[in-house]
């Protein structure tokens, strides 16, 4: 795994910079012919995990971008925490992808694009951590766009 640090582009804000990396991840996914998803777990400037759903190739549908991404990020820090770390994901976690990160205590949740119908929020309770710092709209069009197409080409195959 290659590990960026955003001191390597400093012509652009962060969070832009960081959901970049997450949309790389998100092409991956859809090269793959999986819905296009993709995270990046950042700690100190520097990206320390990666995903991208793999619920296909894995036959596993927990196999989420971002489960595979606090997977990374866990492995590289040598432990299940990760506070002082923020999770970058092109759309709006699931429930289950929320839960988990209530469990791994990170500090903040960027995402794309909102996600109506599966997203974590439309629960209207809060399942994340209380001292986790929720950010949505980053890159918004680009996220949602490219769920959009995805799933209208599915349409049409069938």
């Amino acid at each position: 795994m290659r590990y960026i640090s955003f001191t390597d582009e400093p012509q652009m804000a962060p969070d832009d910079f960081f959901m970049n990396e997450a949309l790389k991840e998100a092409h991956l996914a859809l090269e793959q012919d999986e819905v296009p998803i993709g995270a990046v777990i950042v700690c100190n400037g520097k990206i320390i995990g990666r995903g991208h759903n793999l619920t296909e190739r894995l036959n596993d549908v927990t196999a989420h971008a971002e489960m595979q991404a606090f997977t990374a990020a866990a492995d590289f820090l040598g432990g299940k925490y990760l506070r002082d770390c923020t999770l970058y994901v092109t759309i709006e976690p699931c429930i289950m992808c929320a839960g988990a990160s209530y469990w791994t205590q990170i500090s903040r949740i960027v995402y794309g694009a909102h996600d109506v119908k599966l997203g974590f929020r439309r629960i209207n309770q809060r399942i994340t951590h209380p001292k986790t710092e929720i950010v949505s709209g980053i890159k918004e069009n680009e996220c949602a766009s490219l769920i959009k197409d995805f799933f209208a080409r599915k349409r049409n195959k069938s």
